[in-house]
């Protein structure tokens, strides 16, 4: 772990202009899209999107069918890839795994680190995380306490995200922000770039249980924080808006600004995720209308 002094990137003062982010953020919802372009751009959508359940009543058989809807989200001749992961307790984490088996192309995460206060003991935290990868998380969504941050312990979270990150193990780190109580887009641009210097793998905006959870504005300031990082260090970061995201316009719209920000390296499941269980069925029925000419009824797709 790197000391202190030299986390100087994460440190800097910076002023987020937030109007210009707010009229760039709201541009790249006006992008004309093709139809053979907006398909393609469904079916991505679709590949990058981590089906949650995160509820007290979540059982074996509830995780057991979100598995198989992440595996196969509709009828095969629509050529629709499988979901990016599935995203459970760590409870739950055990269940997944025996379902989708060691080779699925669904990645298994689980929320860790005290999900969503982030305000638990370190060694609880620490021992949660370890639990979820050893049950099989391929992917652990860590969140920060953001009552430390505001304090302006900085050093505090940056060491905590450290030590989960070594915690980790051979599982990928999300580090969520949980955007909506940081007050600032400044704040933002700081967390995510603190998280970055930690070792996050993704830095992602939300739990889902904070309103406001993703938006366009504050996904922007986040992509920028990581296409500066990887500039100044050649590593790229992932990103995953979460929470608030229900329609396919939306999603492409997402697309269409990390295609802008960051560029087509950053268009793949490795690299951005979407946390929306809500969004899939809408991108369903847009990818079979734009098959088949028509919308089906939303009862012909299973829920998430």
């Amino acid at each position: 772990m790197p000391p202190l002094a030299s986390r100087t990137s994460a440190t800097v003062a910076r002023t987020i202009d937030a109007v210009m982010v707010e009229e760039r953020a709201a541009s790249f919802t006006k992008r004309s899209i093709k139809a053979g372009a907006k398909l393609a751009g469904l079916k991505m959508a679709v590949s990058m999107m981590d089906l949650t359940t995160l509820e007290g009543k979540d059982t074996p058989g509830k995780v057991a069918q979100l598995c198989h809807k992440a595996l196969y989200p509709v009828d095969s001749k629509y050529g629709v890839p499988p979901c990016g992961a599935v995203c459970v307790y760590p409870s739950m984490v055990r269940h997944a795994r025996k379902f989708l088996g060691n080779d699925s192309p669904v990645k298994v995460a689980a929320v860790a680190t005290g999900f969503p206060s982030g305000q638990y003991p370190l060694r609880t935290r620490l021992a949660e995380t370890r639990h979820a990868v050893a049950d099989g998380a391929d992917e652990i969504d860590m969140v920060i306490n953001r009552g430390a941050f505001l304090a302006g312990e900085h050093a505090l979270v940056f060491d905590e995200i450290a030590a989960v990150k070594e915690a980790c193990g051979p599982a990928h780190l999300k580090v969520i922000l949980e955007t909506g109580e940081l007050v600032t887009y400044d704040n933002v641009r700081l967390a995510s770039n603190l998280a970055m210097e930690a070792g996050a793998d993704f830095i992602k905006t939300s739990t889902g249980k904070v309103s406001p959870a993703a938006t366009l504005p504050v996904t922007l300031v986040m992509l920028e924080a990581i296409r500066d990082y990887f500039f100044a260090t050649g590593i790229r970061i992932g990103m995953k808006p979460a929470g608030g995201i229900r329609t396919s316009k939306q999603a492409l719209a997402y697309l269409v600004m990390v295609k802008e920000t960051l560029g087509d390296d950053w268009l793949t499941p490795d690299l951005f995720r979407f946390g929306a269980s809500t969004l899939v069925n809408d991108v369903l029925m847009q990818i079979v209308k734009l098959a088949e000419g028509n919308y089906q009824s939303a009862d012909y797709f299973s829920l998430p």
